[in-house]
């Protein structure tokens, strides 16, 4: 079934379901599609319209996919393969890629197989003792008592190697994780794009305003593509990272990373935490690792700070607006593509707030090294937009 909008009420019903596009997009299983599409109805019943909205949870995505799933088999096959090229093609092949590959469900598994690559770290964690070795690995470095610098030979590279581990997965989950919204926010730009052909093919639209949405969709593919080759070169890292190169093509891991916690160690425990590190290293070094406790710290307590406000404050804004806009729509006060506007705003807000969460843990794992004895090379890079690399240089 082909279909068009040949009726004004028609028009009104796929601009209607097409607002019904998720405003929270947090990573989401889809919704199961009607049975069938809902009835036409005449222009001026907006309630049965809105109303009807509703058997297509997802918009106007979910009927264009009910149009494909009741086409004739030829039809079908060929609007799949037209779209191995955009957003399809990336959803398949993330399908396949979660089905095989090693486990790596937390950080600690992540650890854990750093660590089973480099075999003369064994006698380091024998010394070390079981319960130690798993504060380690489950990232509670500052239960580990700190004179164990001192009585453990090689203790510094186990945590070198379980802080590049750590931190190589978040990069990868969260990778992973805004790839899911590029794909989603490319889904509202197609749906966004099929309507404005549609409106072109009944004259209710010029070409000139066709181009607009073409170039939102344009940009959400291109936005797709960046984050596709995002994820596969975090994963490729992670698998570098864990020496898995060449025994391990891909890995499975969550679908997205750990919540934020409510609170970060305090000023105090920090300070105790810090005195404690430095009374074990010798002077030079002590001195080294003071230098570095400081710009840890600041990476740490600003990066949850950004966190919390990206998640608590714009993303939960950006819903009120989107709410608020979907209202002044149903009272005729907003158009169609104000709510699409609003759609890409919040979608661009969740992957901001991922990336800020991103940068916590990864402060986190290099907080928790330095408190160790570590030297990390460089923090992470809090200016936005800076793929989370720890780019700034260590002090010294």
């Amino acid at each position: 079934m082909k279909c068009s909008v040949p009726a004004v009420g028609q028009r009104h019903l796929l601009a209607a379901s097409l607002l019904a596009l998720p405003l929270a997009l947090w990573a989401q299983a889809p919704a199961p599609l009607p049975t069938q599409l809902p009835t036409p109805l005449p222009e001026a019943d907006w309630k049965k319209a809105n109303a009807a909205v509703a058997e297509f949870p997802r918009g106007h995505a979910d009927v264009l996919k009910w149009e494909q799933q009741n086409q004739p088999a030829a039809a079908a096959q060929a609007q799949s393969a037209d779209s191995v090229g955009s957003a399809g093609s990336g959803r398949v092949a993330g399908a396949a890629t979660q089905a095989d590959g090693l486990s790596l469900m937390s950080p600690e598994a992540a650890v854990r197989q750093a660590w089973r690559q480099h075999r003369g770290l064994t006698s380091v964690m024998s010394r070390l003792g079981q319960a130690n070795v798993n504060e380690l690995a489950q990232g509670r470095w500052t239960e580990v008592d700190a004179s164990l610098q001192r009585r453990v030979h090689d203790m510094g590279e186990l945590l070198e190697v379980a802080a590049q581990g750590r931190k190589a997965w978040v990069q990868a989950v969260a990778a992973r994780q805004v790839l899911q919204q590029r794909r989603t926010a490319l889904e509202a730009a197609e749906a966004a794009s099929e309507l404005g052909r549609r409106m072109v093919s009944v004259g209710n639209w010029s070409k000139l305003q066709q181009t607009q949405v073409q170039l939102a969709q344009s940009n959400a593919r291109m936005g797709l593509r960046r984050a596709q080759y995002a994820a596969a070169q975090a994963e490729a890292t992670l698998i570098q990272t864990l020496g898995l190169t060449g025994q391990q093509a891909t890995v499975q891991l969550p679908d997205r990373l750990p919540d934020l916690p409510a609170q970060t160690l305090t000023a105090q425990q920090l300070d105790a935490r810090a005195a404690a590190i430095a009374g074990q290293l010798p002077r030079i070094e002590g001195q080294r690792n003071a230098a570095l406790v400081r710009q840890a710290r600041q990476a740490y307590t600003d990066s949850h700070a950004l966190a919390l406000a990206a998640r608590d404050e714009v993303v939960q804004t950006r819903e009120l607006i989107s709410e608020e806009t979907l209202l002044r729509y149903n009272g005729m006060l907003k158009s169609v593509w104000d709510v699409l506007a609003e759609v890409g705003n919040q979608s661009q807000a969740v992957v901001a707030a991922i990336e800020a969460q991103r940068d916590f843990w990864l402060a986190e794992a290099d907080m928790q090294w330095v408190l160790q004895g570590g030297a990390p090379t460089g923090f992470v890079n809090l200016g936005g937009g800076g793929g989370g690399e720890s780019a700034a240089p260590a002090g010294h």
